[in-house]
């Protein structure tokens, strides 16, 4: 299987998950020139631009680990440009990543505000 249809049933297994939270899930994989979001949802009002981080195993580490600092600045500018872009009635957002893990896609962590 290739690294980007384990990344797409990884990011749909937390499209499903938010679902089953009462999230709106606004996009997937959008991407642009410069930036890239793998899940954009929105909750009560607020826009959440979601980080999906896969690994099959915690050998060399768990997902979330590898959101940097530099990570999150791509991200903020990530949410900031797809804000501006879609007119939003709102700037109210939330940078958030999900861990999934295993053969079975099982989300093990769900942070909603990094």
């Amino acid at each position: 299987m290739s690294t980007t249809s384990v990344g797409r049933q990884a990011e749909a297994a937390v499209a499903i998950y938010l679902q089953q939270r009462g999230y709106l899930i606004i996009d997937q994989n959008w991407r642009s020139r410069w930036c890239e979001i793998d899940i954009i949802a929105q909750h009560q009002n607020l826009f959440y631009f979601v980080e999906v981080k896969y690994r099959y195993n915690s050998d060399f580490g768990m997902g979330i680990d590898y959101i940097t600092s530099r990570k999150l600045q791509q991200m903020q500018f990530a949410a900031e440009f797809w804000l501006a872009a879609n007119d939003a009635e709102t700037t109210e957002a939330r940078l958030a990543a999900a861990e999934v893990g295993g053969a079975d896609f099982t989300i093990t962590a769900w942070l909603p505000d990094l």
